[in-house]
């Protein structure tokens, strides 16, 4: 069994059009420059809370990604429309 690892980081986000619109543009900045980078999806929670699921191959790969930080234009256009960070958390796949 292959193993992978899950990024789970929940924030709030008022502007959703913003938020929805600079998503394709920050996968497709992931897929090009992340390495290990799996999937994503995005999930809408009550009160302008969304849950990021991201999967990577490794830890290693995880770690990489969030030094890189918005260094793209889509990644920082998506991370621009967060309001607050309210919580990161990152798991294994089993």
């Amino acid at each position: 069994m292959t193993m992978s690892t899950i990024e789970l980081t929940r924030f709030k986000a008022g502007r959703e059009a913003e938020l929805l619109a600079a998503r394709p543009e920050m996968l497709a900045d992931f897929a090009a420059d992340r390495t290990g980078f799996v999937r994503a999806q995005l999930v809408k929670l009550p009160d302008d809370e969304w849950l990021d699921i991201v999967e990577w191959e490794t830890p290693e790969d995880f770690a990489a990604s969030r030094e890189k930080g918005g260094n793209l234009p889509g990644i920082a256009r998506f991370f621009a429309a967060i309001d607050a960070l309210v919580s990161a958390e990152e798991g294994v796949s089993v």
